[in-house]
């Protein structure tokens, strides 16, 4: 799908000048949600007034988390995106989520505990559907592999003890950290997800693999399951 600006000519050289002007002076905290990702669409589609558009991705994903997180197909959908918007906001994603992810893999996870929760925040919190991730960390802690396990329905996603474990011994995991999302906005576990975490734990325990955590991310913040004293 092309970009449609060539139906909306706009002039607004002067306006997206004062944008940038405020960027250069005061850095990114001086724009607004909608001031951002109109500059953003402005490089992408510059013969088109991208403020409207901006706006209106904003209301459609909830804001600029749920925008950067949503799918490809999502945002195409939204009337006014081609794929060079489209692109323009899911490399802006993927250059976020590269900086958060190389944070976490340069420390001791366990010492750096802040930077993981950013990271899978950034990554997690807004999806529509459950994803399940394991984090597999050597015997000094430190991240040798951020497996992405599969994503589920609307507010389900599967985990295998099974697979987990089998993943772990390929990998000479010495510790895992389990994580997923509830696309409800509620970290809160349900009484499935300690079940499955204390099987994975019962498994790991007879192969010498620990399990530090399990971490669920919403849109309304976290739970570790291990500072709730459920592990």
């Amino acid at each position: 799908m092309a970009d449609q600006d060539a139906k909306v000519p706009h002039d607004g050289a002067g306006h997206r000048a004062r944008l940038r002007q405020k960027l250069a002076d005061n850095g990114g905290d001086a724009l607004l949600d909608h001031e951002l990702i109109e500059y953003l669409l402005a490089l992408a589609i510059p013969r088109r007034d991208t403020k409207p558009l901006a706006k209106l991705l904003l209301r459609e994903f909830g804001g600029i988390g749920g925008l950067m997180s949503a799918d490809w197909a999502a945002i195409a959908r939204v009337p006014g995106m081609g794929d060079t918007s489209v692109a323009a906001i899911k490399i802006v994603q993927a250059t976020a989520l590269r900086m958060l992810r190389n944070d976490v893999a340069a420390r001791p996870v366990l010492g750096s505990w802040q930077a993981l929760l950013d990271y899978l925040r950034a990554d997690m919190a807004y999806l529509g559907v459950e994803r399940v991730r394991v984090l597999h960390l050597n015997s000094r802690n430190m991240l040798i592999r951020d497996d992405h396990m599969g994503d589920g329905s609307i507010d389900q996603a599967a985990i295998y003890t099974r697979e987990v474990i089998r993943r772990a011994m390929d990998l000479g995991s010495a510790a895992l950290i389990l994580v997923h999302n509830h696309p409800s906005g509620s970290p809160e576990p349900s009484r499935q997800d300690i079940e499955v975490t204390r099987q994975i734990i019962d498994a790991g325990k007879r192969l010498g693999i620990s399990v530090h955590d399990h971490v669920i991310i919403a849109a309304q913040g976290h739970v570790s399951l291990r500072a709730k004293g459920l592990l």
